[in-house]
């Protein structure tokens, strides 16, 4: 990997973790479209940690709330008496299905379904789970119910949501993809569904990141410059997804997801198009 693969992949890894069309099919997409190696499951996840300081530095204020709450909770044996802690503990609990599932289907993760059949129908599957949602959404609102915000998470939705969130496990379907939809499903604003969703993934992205890490760091850094790569892309990733975060949380303020609806739905008819006339090599 030369230092412009590795910049090309962080500003790759940055721009769509956070938008819900799925940062792991455009890493394996690009590679494949430009002749370059599959940055592999292994680099895709380090650079996920650039992707927890993102999230750090943007949801900062946020974070100590809860992280002090659950401290506070913790001295006076009152856990989940103030919502912020209850959130925390939400945050954990959710985390469990993907952090379980993660183990147990790794072997398949990093191989089998990094094919581009895999991640093009996954990008279809889940624009029609957003198309659902959105219906879902405009039905609530036509007949007058209030859609719930952060104050109003339950625990049935952070289960519901952290299920959803397991999707991500596939290439394609996207993590802001799948636990947006599953917020939209439960019945939350879009903004909400956003900001549970980026705080629901902070713990897997920071043990995926770290247990790649630690696993195949002889890997990683075996080839000459392969570090720098590391550094290279991590540092890219963190500009740019604090620039698509941002842009997100405002954009779903004011509109739908239809435009990311629109791009799935013709990345993955493009892509079996491409596999159907031997353009692409699905693996």
């Amino acid at each position: 990997m030369t230092l412009l693969q590795a910049a090309v992949f962080g500003l790759i890894q940055g721009l769509t973790e956070f938008l819900p069309i799925s940062s792991a099919a455009h890493l394996r997409i690009v590679s494949a479209f430009l002749g370059w190696n599959d940055p592999g499951a292994a680099f895709t996840a380090v650079i996920q940690l650039a992707i927890v300081v993102t999230l750090l530095l943007y949801f900062w204020h946020d974070l100590v709330q809860i992280a002090t709450a659950m401290l506070r909770g913790a001295q006076t044996g009152r856990l989940f008496d103030e919502h912020d802690a209850r959130l925390g503990w939400m945050i954990v609990v959710g985390t469990l299905p993907i952090m379980v599932l993660g183990l147990a289907f790794k072997k398949h993760v990093e191989t089998s379904l990094r094919s581009l059949y895999v991640i093009a129908i996954a990008e279809i599957g889940l624009a029609l789970a957003l198309i659902v949602a959105e219906y879902l959404e405009r039905s609530r609102v036509a007949a007058g119910t209030r859609l719930r915000e952060m104050k109003d998470v339950t625990w049935t939705d952070t289960i519901i949501v952290g299920l959803a969130q397991c999707l991500a496990l596939i290439p394609g379907a996207s993590r802001s993809g799948s636990t947006i939809t599953g917020g939209l499903f439960v019945g939350f604003t879009r903004e909400t569904a956003a900001r549970f969703s980026f705080l629901l993934s902070l713990p897997s992205f920071l043990g995926a990141g770290v247990l790649e890490f630690v696993h195949h760091r002889h890997e990683l850094l075996a080839a000459p410059g392969a570090g720098l790569n590391l550094v290279v892309a991590t540092v890219v990733a963190i500009f740019v997804g604090y620039a698509a975060v941002a842009f997100l949380m405002n954009y779903l303020k004011r509109h739908t997801t239809w435009v990311f609806i629109i791009y799935r739905l013709v990345l993955g008819a493009g892509l079996l198009a491409l596999l159907a006339n031997g353009k692409l090599q699905a693996l």
